[in-house]
């Protein structure tokens, strides 16, 4: 198994997001011992192409679809699919915070929008182009965590980050046979530009 620095992770970079409503029922499984905040009958899912840079920790390729649930009586979520081109991130997702890391080919290009895609030898899983509007804005540090399931039960990390987000158009395309099929044929609620984000994750 690849080294892995010890939590927490410091890491930074950009990152481009978009919040979906997805029916209950379509849902993928996530754990029992976390129920997902509805809204008439539909959840909320955050999906994230992510570029780690220097000066973080580690250097990857990230894109990750997580629903928001209630672990107790606190929202969070819960990362149900997500892949890196890490084997470092792979192992260390996994071992410290119970990350269902798999491995992918992701293509990210940068320019004045961003564009990304993501395959694996199993077939694509999705592309998609973004276009930032507005210029970015300062906004404070905030702070989250996430509830995977581990062989203890839950295991709920906390993460910190910060960034100056901006709006963006975003275009999706997902291969309605892939794991993000739950997706295909939907548009997000909402899209955006996290700017040079910092995080700290874990520890």
């Amino acid at each position: 198994m690849p080294e892995y620095p010890p939590e927490p992770w410091h890491l930074a970079g950009q990152a481009y997001l978009s919040v979906w409503t997805v029916p209950r029922a379509d849902l993928p499984r996530v754990p029992a011992e976390v129920t997902p905040v509805t809204l008439g009958g539909r959840a909320i899912v955050w999906t994230a192409w992510i570029d780690y840079r220097p000066p973080g920790a580690l250097a990857y390729h990230e894109l990750l679809a997580a629903v928001v649930v209630r672990n107790g009586l606190r929202a969070t979520a819960t990362i149900t699919e997500i892949w890196v081109d890490s084997e470092v991130s792979l192992a260390g997702g996994r071992a410290l915070w119970a990350i269902p890391k798999d491995l992918a080919t992701l293509e990210f290009r940068h320019g004045r929008g961003f564009a990304a895609a993501a395959s694996t030898a199993s077939g694509w899983i999705a592309t998609a182009a973004f276009v930032p509007r507005g210029v970015p804005a300062p906004a404070p540090p905030a702070g989250f965590s996430i509830a995977q399931a581990a062989a203890e039960g839950v295991r709920t990390s906390a993460v910190r980050s910060a960034g100056r987000p901006q709006p963006a158009t975003a275009s999706w395309n997902v291969n309605a046979d892939g794991p993000l099929g739950y997706l295909a044929g939907r548009r997000p609620l909402a899209s955006g530009h996290l700017k040079d984000f910092r995080i700290r994750f874990g520890g």
